[in-house]
């Protein structure tokens, strides 16, 4: 029961992250001052802003899903007295 918990916690948690991320680089973009709607893949797209909104992005997404997802497995060890099992594996590895 407890990896269904997890697997449903985690899913849950990347999508928020998700979600946040890119509503965090939106909001980034526009603050800078460039245009919202840059296609980074198209070819017409200067590739300095291409490779600035792909970093941004990257950046954005990982350290939104590090977030959730720890605060999703304290949840769970809060909730259930124990880290969800495949992070209770790479502690004792």
């Amino acid at each position: 029961m407890g990896g269904l918990v997890w697997r449903v916690l985690g899913t849950g948690a990347a999508a928020a992250a998700a979600v946040v991320a890119n509503k965090s680089v939106t909001a980034i973009w526009k603050k800078a001052g460039k245009d919202d709607t840059v296609d980074p893949q198209n070819p017409h797209t200067p590739l300095g802003e291409a490779l600035a909104l792909a970093a941004v992005s990257a950046l954005a997404a990982a350290v939104a899903r590090t977030v959730f997802t720890r605060k999703a497995a304290q949840y769970y060890e809060n909730s259930s007295g124990q880290l969800p099992a495949p992070m209770r594996k790479e502690e004792t590895a």
